[in-house]
């Protein structure tokens, strides 16, 4: 008996796929493939020949349109990109193995597809002799080359997979075992080392799942579905995944689950998991955003088709500690909390690509009304806002969570040099002592250091999370800023002109408590400061600058930030300080 088709989501996946196509022979009129990058060329080909199969255009929309001749020109094009190593040129990465992996497996659909038409014409032909020259002079250097990155790892591996569908030769697959045997870099709550839901969706996720079909290896969807559990957790009440902890792009742009969809549908699938197919019919009602490889999919992996298990919502109140990643999630009722003091600063000490980077430490969501970023920032020696070196947890005989933040940092003042370590020429090894570079000899000298101490305490509450802020040693000054999602109305804050608004803190130490509240429709985020001191009972000690963010020295000696958008109420004072305050939410069901 065949299993019943999901006609919605074949109906969307043909939409989307015959939007594309239009678009691609829209561009076919101009010039427009000249500046194409080959990945864009590859993906282009994909659409165009999965369009001509039956099961993505079963009324016939394109039969008497020429799409395998477009498709053969940018063939050509491709043929053009392709060195003399058989990778393509093009993009930053300069003779790229991985970067051609993503327009191998592209290619490499797209001639399955073509061997799979049913009545090949000569322009059938055509194009598979000139894919196939195509991939095969690329594998030498996908099967020799090497990675920047982990993910490019199982995308290679994925681009050798396919090629071994093509022409099954054995060094594809020795190659393909020789990757793995490295093993998966998931961690145990779920999450890939690079903590990306970028490339967790367009990357190791799918390619996981070509290895695991090609060569019969069910642990890599075991590792695919502990992924779509963790992405489960982290998906945000606005339909994003959370992002605050990866280590890649990413980790200060919302990535919708859409991008999800497919692993969603065939782990799901596989493993009839109700909850994934909850997710995945989340994803679908974001749109289908790669139709050429949903497209693909439906040929290729006719399965994928099926209808899912019944969704199953998942439960509310629910909590999920990411403890390698240093992020905790809570969904309760009424809103969703994220706490984060997983970045890699403390341990790496600079900002760089590859790390968890991100200064935010507090996220909530309310409906509409969304809390986007609680940040600390102050002002010692260029070292930037505050970010845990760690997170921890603990519950209390109740049930109730608190979780503790807390930094110190640390700069130097350096003492004169030893008579020993003197040089008459005044010539001393140029040293980077971790907040700037000079010729001094660093290691040589007596330092005399500067400290801050900060502590974040977060305990959740039914109604939202009360925080408490600890700042001892140095005498600076600090602004917390709390960054609202644009769109709503904020009232009982000063404005501070184009910079947001300001909480009078100094205000808090009265007997009545300070509040202000985010409304956006009928959500409303709500921010009451309840104790504003020096820590020893006296009032809190004013800050003597205006309120601003201070991204760092390693931002401000490139003209860069990462400042956060939106509505910005700040909160500032000097050191020493104690703060408290309760965010709650009001929600109309």
């Amino acid at each position: 008996m065949t299993a019943p088709t999901d006609l919605t989501f074949v109906a969307r996946v043909r939409a989307a796929l015959a939007g594309q196509v239009r678009s691609i022979l829209a561009e076919a009129e101009g010039n427009g493939w000249r500046d194409l990058q080959h990945r864009q060329l590859a993906e282009r080909i994909k659409a165009l020949v999965a369009a001509t199969h039956p099961v993505n255009d079963p009324t016939g929309t394109w039969g008497g349109v020429d799409l395998l001749g477009p498709a053969r020109r940018l063939a050509v094009r491709l043929a053009e990109l392709q060195g003399p190593s058989g990778l393509f040129t093009g993009g930053d990465n300069v003779d790229s193995p991985p970067d051609s992996a993503f327009s191998v497996n592209d290619l490499a659909d797209a001639l399955l597809l073509l061997r799979r038409a049913g009545t090949p014409t000569a322009d059938h032909r055509a194009l598979t002799e000139a894919l196939e020259r195509l991939l095969a002079a690329t594998v030498p250097a996908l099967t020799g080359g090497g990675v920047h990155t982990p993910n490019h790892r199982w995308e290679i591996s994925a681009a050798l997979a396919r090629l071994f569908l093509v022409s099954p030769a054995p060094e594809l697959a020795a190659r393909v075992r020789q990757w793995l045997a490295e093993g998966v870099d998931v961690d145990d709550d779920g999450l890939y080392s690079e903590r990306s839901a970028n490339y967790a969706a367009h990357v190791s996720n799918p390619s996981l799942l070509v290895i695991a079909e090609v060569f019969d290896r069910p642990d890599l969807v075991d590792v695919v579905e502990r992924n779509l559990d963790a992405t489960v957790d982290l998906l945000l009440p606005d339909g994003s995944v959370e992002t605050v902890m990866s280590r890649r792009q990413d980790q200060n742009q919302p990535i919708p689950l859409a991008v999800y969809l497919l692993a969603l549908r065939r782990v799901a699938l596989l493993r009839g998991r109700g909850d994934l197919a909850w997710a995945a019919g989340l994803a679908l009602e974001q749109g289908i955003t790669a139709p050429a490889d949903a497209a693909a999919r439906l040929v290729l992996d006719p399965d994928i088709a099926r209808v899912l298990p019944a969704p199953v919502n998942p439960r509310r109140p629910r909590q999920r500690v990411f403890g390698a990643a240093g992020l905790l999630v809570e969904h309760a009722s009424a809103s969703t909390t994220v706490l984060f003091g997983g970045s890699d600063y403390a341990q790496q000490g600079r900002i760089r690509s590859g790390l968890a980077n991100s200064p935010t430490f507090l996220r909530l969501f309310a409906g509409a009304a969304v809390l986007d970023s609680v940040r600390l920032s102050r002002t010692f020696f260029g070292k930037g806002p505050f970010r845990a070196d760690g997170l921890r947890v603990e519950r209390g005989p109740t049930g109730e969570t608190t979780v503790t933040l807390a930094e110190t940092v640390t700069a130097a003042y350096y003492q004169p040099l030893a008579q020993r370590d003197r040089d008459p020429r005044g010539d001393y090894r140029l040293g980077d002592e971790g907040r700037f570079s000079a010729a001094m000899d660093f290691d040589r000298r007596v330092r005399d250091d500067v400290t801050l101490h900060t502590t974040v305490g977060a305990r959740l509450t039914a109604t939202g999370v009360e925080l408490t802020f600890d700042l001892t040693g140095a005498v600076v000054d600090w602004a917390l800023e709390l960054a609202f999602r644009p769109g709503g109305t904020l009232s009982g804050a000063r404005r501070l002109g184009e910079r947001g608004w300001q909480l009078d803190a100094t205000a808090g130490a009265a007997a009545a408590p300070v509040a202000v509240s985010y409304r956006c429709g009928d959500d409303v985020i709500r921010v009451e400061l309840v104790e504003a001191s020096d820590g020893q009972g006296n009032p809190l000690p004013a800050a003597s600058s205006a309120p601003v963010y201070e991204p760092g020295e390693e931002y401000r000696f490139l003209g860069g930030t990462d400042a956060a958008a939106g509505e910005r109420l700040y909160v500032t004072g000097r050191v020493p300080a104690r703060v408290r305050m309760l965010l709650t939410v009001d929600m109309v069901p």
